[in-house]
């Protein structure tokens, strides 16, 4: 039945799904081809091919809780509802949380997660001294917990309000704790559509010179694409070759994490969202095109549960994690999930439910818990 899907498709078509069965790395002329002509099945069952190819059917998640110290900021961008001015500081929407506070939330949940997720807006005062000493403070009662922290675009600030390098301020860092970023604030590349949407953060030259410098280090790292407002198919994929480039010379990224443009309360929300299909061909041409990154992530908090479930079936092969209720960034842009949390159990059953195999991971990928002699027949 898949291979018929195939064999009916148009000849072209029919030469790039060769190229992926074999093995072999397919051209940007080709991905922008899988973004225009490619239908849902088609772009499925080839996603689904290099997914099994590398992770077979395990969809990893882990136990992790999201910390959002500020979400005042220096920065506009259009898109985002979650952010507030500095000048809105004490607005009932605006919020800094104190070191006390935020060493009290991890201890609360000290005995149930493997990970620290530190992101948010970009505060002059929460500078790269203040962070540094947080994480020493974190080390000191949970050395093994990973701290994941900072955006490229908080990065930059920060070490240029520092006056250091990108080498020295990161150094700063990881001698105080810091084990590994994530991928946000790559947004698009192109240089005219982020003029529109982000004209005052870092630029994309700075977002890769910032993780490659970091993966030098022995910081591995996460990557992202802000999709479905105002860029083109044609960007998508130069921003992808972006990024497939730099992995193949620093091998520096754990995975691929397209964000969903959401519309509710920003600059932008004259902008229709795009359907749940355009979501799930997404998902499968990132599968395809980023080849030597080795995991696609689906990051349920923005898209929904149901959604991301059904995902796992067009090369999605993460789910994040736990997280907590405590993640606004996308509840604040009108996300399906309001109150994002969902424990272990609930993830491993999503997962089994989607007929995959569950694999509780650390965040660079070593796998915990096993879940495969648990998995119930798949019915037919």
């Amino acid at each position: 039945m898949e291979m018929s899907i195939i064999e009916k498709s148009p000849k072209h078509l029919r030469s790039i799904a060769e190229k992926i069965f074999e093995g072999k790395r397919i051209s940007s002329e080709d991905g922008i081809t899988l973004y225009k002509e490619g239908e849902p099945g088609f772009l499925g069952i080839l996603a689904n091919h290099v997914r099994e190819n590398k992770n077979g059917s395990y969809v990893y998640f882990n136990r992790n809780l999201h910390i959002e110290p500020t979400n005042l900021c220096v920065f506009d961008c259009k898109f985002c509802s979650y952010s507030r001015l500095l000048k809105q500081k004490g607005d009932a929407d605006s919020w800094e949380m104190t070191d006390e506070q935020i060493l009290e939330t991890i201890k609360n949940h000290n005995q149930n997660i493997t990970e620290v997720h530190i992101v948010g807006g970009v505060h002059p005062k929460m500078d790269l001294y203040y962070f540094a000493n947080l994480f020493k403070q974190i080390k000191s009662f949970r050395p093994d917990l990973h701290i994941k922290a900072f955006t490229a675009v908080e990065v930059e600030y920060m070490f240029r309000k520092a006056k250091v390098d990108y080498k020295k301020g990161f150094q700063i860092l990881k001698e105080h704790g810091l084990d590994s970023i994530p991928g946000g604030g790559a947004e698009i590349f192109d240089t005219k559509i982020r003029k529109q949407i982000c004209e005052d953060k870092c630029t994309s030259e700075q977002w890769l010179d910032i993780h490659e410098t970091a993966h030098e280090l022995g910081i591995h790292s996460n990557a992202t694409v802000l999709y479905g407002h105002i860029e083109s198919f044609e960007n998508r994929i130069n921003h992808m070759e972006r990024l497939r480039k730099l992995q193949d010379k620093t091998k520096g990224f754990n995975c691929f994490i397209p964000l969903k443009f959401r519309n509710a309360n920003n600059q932008m929300s004259h902008i229709k969202e795009i359907s749940v299909i355009e979501d799930l061909r997404n998902y499968a041409i990132s599968r395809i095109f980023l080849d030597n990154i080795p995991h696609l992530k689906a990051y349920w908090p923005m898209i929904g549960k149901s959604t991301a479930q059904l995902a796992l079936q067009f090369g999605v092969d993460d789910l994040d994690g736990t997280i907590n209720d405590s993640t606004k960034i996308y509840s604040m842009a009108g996300a399906e999930d309001q109150n994002p949390s969902m424990n272990t159990e609930q993830l491993v059953d999503l997962i089994k439910q989607a007929g995959k195999i569950p694999a509780e991971r650390d965040t660079l990928y070593n796998v915990i818990t096993d879940y495969s002699k648990e998995i119930p027949a798949v019915q037919g």
